[in-house]
């Protein structure tokens, strides 16, 4: 049997790419869902997402389904999951491939609630989903916090410039479990990555918040040096 005649016979499935976009704001942790254009389930609630074109990679796909919908590129993002049960699509016979993406909700170049009828929503928020969407968080959120324990991802959720106070908050979301105020300072400044800053965060208080900033460069020499980063 050749090639040709071999691929002849084999069943064709559609692919599709999801992404499961991750923000944070008012420190809170939030999700960018949208409400479904097309047949079936039109009107209902669901990831970002579409499907793989010929001349891409599911990689690539992804990509150009975050920079559609959030205006961002070249951002923090790890392929989640492959889902492809029989029937976890009721259109047709879809395989999945899963993302999940850390952006900073204050550097959207365009408004995903204008063009896709999206929200960012807190997790507590979240409708009921299509499909098996739901599960795609659920998995997400695993990851994301597996993740978060010991690599710095979560700084690609922060501004540039942030609080101690911010940066707890944020790993509060992540963990959903209240941190240790005095415990999380002490460790996270113990690693030596964080830049103080001369400015302050004057919204909550006269006195003011120390703004810090993340030094990548830092940590990468530090982690080469045997930095064990985990919170």
């Amino acid at each position: 049997m050749n090639a040709q005649s071999f691929y002849a016979n084999v069943p064709r499935h559609l692919v599709a790419v999801d992404c499961i976009i991750f923000g944070f704001q008012n420190s809170k942790l939030k999700l960018l869902i949208m409400q479904r254009k097309v047949d079936p389930m039109q009107g209902e609630w669901s990831l970002m997402g579409g499907f793989l074109q010929n001349d891409e990679s599911v990689d690539e796909a992804a990509g150009r389904v975050l920079k559609q919908t959030t205006g961002l590129e070249n951002i923090y993002m790890d392929q989640l999951s492959c889902y492809g049960d029989v029937t976890r699509d009721s259109g047709a016979r879809v395989i999945s491939m899963a993302y999940y993406a850390l952006i900073r909700i204050s550097e959207h170049e365009q408004n995903p609630t204008q063009h896709f009828s999206a929200h960012w929503l807190e997790l507590h928020q979240i409708p009921d989903l299509i499909f098996d969407h739901r599960q795609m968080i659920a998995d997400a959120l695993k990851k994301l916090r597996d993740n978060a324990h010991f690599h710095p991802i979560g700084f690609e959720l922060l501004p540039e410039k942030f609080t101690l106070s911010q940066l707890r908050s944020l790993y509060e979301e992540i963990y959903q479990k209240e941190l240790d105020k005095r415990n999380f300072r002490k460790k996270i400044l113990s690693m030596n990555v964080l830049e103080k800053l001369e400015e302050k965060d004057k919204t909550t208080s006269k006195k003011g918040a120390h703004l810090y900033r993340f030094d990548k460069e830092k940590y990468e020499e530090l982690k080469r040096r045997g930095l064990v980063f985990e919170i």
